[in-house]
């Protein structure tokens, strides 16, 4: 899904998602104002956008009359709008290893990725082998990663189709033991990665031999 642009190349749709961005909450009346469309072309719109999951609804009740709707933008609306997050990140990363040393650097990516795991403590340890890679894929998606796993000759391989830290970690590469880490910890065996996003690859591969699989 695309992210907004600028508003000389926004559609209805994409006016009407930022008119509720600023607005925090807007009605139907006040989006058609700003989409300079009707109502009931608003309402079509609405429709499916919360199909889409994008906003939600509050109903409003007032004294007088009956209650009305206004909309806001649900999380998954907010993550179509461009963020700062990256460029802080970066800098708090680039004060982290200027004032830490190395070790403690690493120490410091080691208890978020235990902070991650405790949070999901006694949900994937019993599972089966397969079933813990099906725990991690969905687990790696919770973290913005697109990945998938499939049986080979070569044994269980673990694909990693985009990465959220991408931008982070062409300048940290640090960053990306997270992955890494969180993979080795549901599976609890020895992995072996075969390429990675950040040299270039179509992925990051990860494989995990058949007598490791128990």
């Amino acid at each position: 899904m695309k992210t907004i642009t600028s508003k000389n190349k926004q559609s209805t749709r994409e006016i009407i998602l930022h008119a509720i961005k600023t607005s925090n909450q807007a009605n139907i009346e006040k989006l058609a104002e700003v989409a300079d469309i009707s109502p009931v072309t608003v309402r079509h719109h609405i429709n499916t956008l919360q199909a889409a999951g994008l906003i939600e609804s509050e109903s409003i009740r007032r004294k007088v009359g009956r209650p009305y709707f206004v909309y806001s933008l649900s999380e998954k609306g907010q993550e179509l709008f461009p963020k700062r997050y990256i460029s802080l990140t970066k800098r708090l990363l680039d004060e982290l290893k200027a004032r830490l040393p190395e070790e403690v650097v690493q120490e410091v990516f080691n208890s978020v990725v235990q902070g991650v795991l405790d949070d999901h403590e006694g949900e994937y340890e019993h599972l089966a082998f397969e079933d813990k890679l099906d725990y991690l894929v969905g687990l790696l998606g919770d973290e913005g990663f697109t990945s998938t796993w499939e049986r080979s000759e070569l044994g269980y391989v673990l694909r990693e189709h985009s990465c959220p830290y991408i931008s982070i970690g062409q300048e940290h590469s640090e960053i990306c033991t997270i992955d890494t880490e969180l993979i080795i910890n549901v599976l609890q065996t020895p992995i072996k990665q075969h390429s990675c996003l950040l040299q270039g690859a179509d992925c990051c591969e990860f494989v995990i031999a058949e007598e490791h699989s128990v």
